[in-house]
């Protein structure tokens, strides 16, 4: 990748614009956060505001700081290796953490009971519903890496600097799309039952393996990069892809919880046992 523009850099301590501007939007995202789960706590003390779902939200921002800023984001411009570790950072773990923030439920505590309403129904809408389906998810989120390693288009955004930020929002974006879908402690319109996820999830886990394997030995991939570097994005991509799908089917045992079964009243049972006695 090449480097950006120098006109980017800001007259206050030199910073560039791509670490400045991400770093405070990350800031904001997560300042946001505690202050509303510290209103939350507030208003109800009794209920307030789980902190270990603060604790997973600030873990994801820090995780998707770490893959936006020096020093990975200099390495992934230049390094292959780099660039897979700046995939998982952005696209599999940070997505992780803040979806089990749990930041709709948050939202959806704070504001007014009209908009509240607003955006129960958006999450309970039609496009909402085809969006947060697990083919979906595992479309958006592994499918698209297909498209993008083993056609042209790696090399095309490489060295063009607004694409290649369009592709971290698409990391980031699908990657909490099927973190939500699978495992996320947010409302669902319509989330299928903990088997079909599982599937879902063994299929991601499978379409990694088979793409970093792909990649390892070099087999219809059209990557500009030394081969050392193209094996070593591999290895990130295969070892660090496992543990954090592992991650993900923990965090869905954790936050599944079995429906109760339908209770039957027994008085009609009992009135026609008496019944039965009493023509006996």
């Amino acid at each position: 990748m090449t480097g950006h523009p120098a006109h980017h850099r800001q007259e206050s301590g030199g910073l560039p614009l791509e670490v400045l501007l991400p770093a405070v939007l990350v800031l904001l995202l997560a300042g946001g956060y505690v202050l509303l789960a510290g209103r939350t706590r507030r208003r109800n003390p009794q209920a307030g505001w789980n902190r270990w779902r603060t604790g997973w939200f600030l873990a994801g921002c820090a995780l998707l700081t770490g893959g936006l800023l020096p020093p990975i984001a200099p390495w992934a411009h230049g390094d292959f290796r780099g660039h897979m570790l700046q995939h998982l950072l952005i696209g599999m773990y940070a997505p992780l953490g803040l979806v089990l923030g749990a930041p709709v439920t948050l939202l959806l505590r704070n504001l007014p009971a009209d908009k509240g309403r607003r955006l129960t129904g958006l999450v309970r809408s039609r496009p909402v519903h085809v969006l947060a389906n697990p083919v979906t998810a595992l479309v958006l989120s592994v499918g698209t890496l297909g498209l993008l390693y083993f056609t042209p288009l790696y090399s095309t955004i490489s060295v063009n600097t607004g694409m290649h930020w369009l592709l971290h929002a698409h990391f980031l974006l699908a990657g909490c799309l099927f973190a939500y879908v699978i495992a996320g402690p947010d409302p669902a319109p319509a989330r299928p039952g903990v088997p079909v996820r599982l599937v879902v999830l063994g299929a991601a886990i499978t379409a990694h393996a088979v793409i970093s394997q792909l990649m390892y030995g070099g087999f219809g991939i059209d990557i500009h990069a030394p081969v050392d570097q193209v094996q070593g994005g591999a290895q990130i991509m295969y070892y660090g892809g496992d543990i954090a799908e592992l991650l993900l089917a923990v965090a869905l045992v954790a936050t599944w919880r079995p429906q109760p079964a339908p209770r039957q009243s027994r008085r009609p049972q009992r009135k026609a046992g008496r019944a039965r006695h009493a023509v006996l």
